[in-house]
């Protein structure tokens, strides 16, 4: 146990200290799932679970309101990992270590996982036995929602029984979402030629690090900067002043998170100090851009012995498409004020097996440009020579400004936290879209604490907001079983 356990709410906070110590990957959410279902089994709760792994727990309305409409919480189990490349941590094996930085909690060097450990959090807390009042409860942990809401697609609508449904998963304090973006991936396979170098042959090492990453879609519009297509930048600059070929170039972790790092190595067979110069000058012109954003951007370049390496053609094709790529925000919303309606993020990038692998990630509240931004991907693919396999996506969530729960929530918020909520949409992929689908008519709102960087090491959960959170869902849940 450490000292989150003591943090208000208890409840809450001490389910949160013991996920802490709990690996969570997204596909690899056995020991999670165990935890909940044994909660629910300690309790005498009924409970089911699906194929996919997706669990439902139900909790017994409070004496007297046992006829009351059913309410539905939902929240995922799988959080991002993601942590500095020179810390000494596994997430296999390894507790996330917290600390606390003044009014935050963050974690040391690592992913937090509060994006969705709260909510899973809260609803673990909602089974133990107290003094709230509350109807029927249905609560609802979904898997492997962090690379691409799969567990939520694979759900067996048939477990549930409500018509309300309250996600767990946004991060602004204030805000009630009632909408979200659908998403879709693009998976680029570029030919790669392999050519032999002589024995003992010498390269240079370039890496690019420092920089803060983020939520892909949550963070887009912060213009931080990508380290696979900022590292491509250099080396497409640096071409023309020595010839070179690439031997490796790797980058980026996860779909939905911005890439932190990237290095690349090369061969350089004349010019090797001019290639190294140019590399430092447009490295440099790229820190004083992205200094007011990326004040930690930094870079190395080290010799470095080399056994193969792409030949010119596949090594100037692989800079080139990484560099003709899109990435960031395409379009902002003309219906809502500063929401970001269209982005892409490069995500990450390899080689390996005769082929460069490039993962891109997209996503949009209008489909048709959705569509648009993915032919502009494969467009850039397939001029360079490459593939693209697209997966099928998931939809957005349409606002619905009507919604009695909507009204509720917002009434309840005005009365118990003495303002009122904003209501809007996210550039994010929330499971409400895909759980609407399968149940039409199901009212659907989301709401959260205030999380800030989620999908990277510096992720933080305001303390405080985390009380508030409780005390407008225990209430909301109370106002509606009145």
């Amino acid at each position: 146990m450490t000292f989150v356990a003591e943090l208000e709410p208890k409840p809450l906070w001490s389910h949160f200290d013991t996920i802490l110590t709990i690996p969570r990957p997204s596909k690899g959410e056995d020991e999670m799932r165990r935890y909940v279902l044994g909660v629910a089994e300690k309790l005498g709760l009924e409970h089911r679970q699906d194929a996919a792994g997706n669990v439902v727990v139900r909790r017994p309305a409070s004496p007297g309101r046992e006829d009351r409409p059913v309410t539905i919480l939902q929240s995922h189990l799988d959080m991002v990992q993601e942590k500095h490349s020179d810390l000494d941590f596994d997430f296999a094996s390894d507790a996330i270590r917290p600390q606390r930085d003044g009014e935050y909690l963050t974690a040391d060097g690592t992913t937090l996982g509060s994006d969705n450990g709260i909510g899973v959090a809260a609803m673990l807390a909602l089974m133990e036995p107290g003094e709230r009042v509350h109807g029927p409860l249905e609560l609802l942990f979904t898997i492997d929602e962090e690379t691409g809401l799969t567990g939520a697609m694979q759900l067996d609508a048939s477990m549930l029984h409500g018509r309300r449904l309250i996600n767990l998963d946004s991060e602004e304090e204030g805000a009630l979402c009632v909408g979200c973006a659908g998403g879709a991936d693009s998976r680029i396979a570029l030919p790669v030629t392999a050519v032999d170098v002589p024995p003992g042959a010498e390269g240079i090492r370039v890496r690019l690090h420092g920089l803060k990453g983020g939520h892909s879609g949550v963070d887009i519009h912060l213009q931080r900067g990508n380290a696979i297509q900022l590292l491509a930048r250099a080396l497409y600059a640096a071409r023309v002043e020595g010839d070179f070929q690439v031997a490796a170039f790797e980058g980026g972790n996860a779909h939905n998170a911005i890439p932190r790092e990237a290095t690349a190595t090369l061969l350089v067979s004349e010019g090797e100090a001019a290639v190294r110069e140019r590399v430092e000058q447009e490295l440099s012109a790229i820190r004083d851009e992205f200094e007011p954003v990326e004040p930690g951007l930094a870079w190395q370049i080290q010799s470095t012995t080399i056994e193969t390496a792409l030949d010119d053609g596949s090594s100037r094709r692989l800079i080139e498409l990484l560099v003709a790529l899109p990435h960031g925000v395409l379009a902002m919303s003309y219906d809502i004020p500063g929401l970001v309606e269209t982005s892409t993020n490069l995500a990450t990038v390899g080689v390996a097996h005769g082929a460069a692998s490039i993962h891109m990630s997209s996503r949009s509240s209008v489909g048709s440009a959705l569509a648009s931004v993915r032919r502009r991907i494969r467009a850039a693919s397939e001029m360079a020579g490459g593939s693209v396999e697209e997966g099928g996506g998931y939809p957005g969530w349409k606002p619905d400004m009507d919604s009695e729960l909507l009204r509720v929530v917002g009434t309840v918020h005005q009365r118990e936290l003495g303002s009122a909520p904003e209501v809007g949409a996210i550039h994010a992929g929330l499971e409400c879209g895909l759980i609407g689908e399968m149940v039409p008519g199901m009212d659907m709102i989301s709401f959260g604490p205030q999380i800030e960087f989620p999908h990277s090491p510096d992720e933080r959960v305001k303390v405080d907001s985390v009380d508030r959170f409780w005390k407008l869902l225990t209430a909301v849940l109370e106002e509606l079983a009145a």
